[in-house]
């Protein structure tokens, strides 16, 4: 069905990142706050990772890495600005969940670690499934 056992392997962790980053924006109890913002932006990167790896697979999962986290940082920043159109982006749950809706110093350090995480994860279904 998929031409590589990757292929598979990258939509099996990728239909493991999505229920579970999908999870912490309705998380209620204890950390909520940490968990709906912080944790969200880690499996947020990793997702954005495993999603350019299924289609970039040949590229170097550091380069993948590095340009999902240049994008997200500029998502971030892009959260400074509360122009009409990303205003109407904003205004339904898919929009606020890739846009954001408000710049904060601290998710970066965040996106760094989901960074790491995804690129561990891509070199990991990388040197499983040559």
């Amino acid at each position: 069905m998929f031409k590589s056992k990757r292929v598979r392997w990258t939509l099996i962790s990728i239909l493991i990142i999505v229920p579970l980053g999908l999870y912490s924006k309705f998380y209620s109890g204890q950390a909520e706050n940490w968990v709906n913002n912080s944790l969200g932006g880690v499996l947020y990167v990793i997702f954005w990772c495993l999603f350019a790896f299924l289609f970039l697979g040949n590229a170097k999962p550091w380069k993948i890495a590095a340009v999902v986290f240049a994008i997200t940082c500029f998502l971030e920043f892009l959260q400074l600005w509360h122009l009409p159109l990303l205003e109407f982006l904003r205004s339904n749950f898919i929009g606020r969940t890739i846009l954001g809706t408000s710049f904060t110093w601290s998710d970066f350090p965040y996106y760094l670690v989901g960074c790491g995480i995804g690129w561990l994860w891509m070199k990991s279904l990388q040197k499983h499934f040559k």
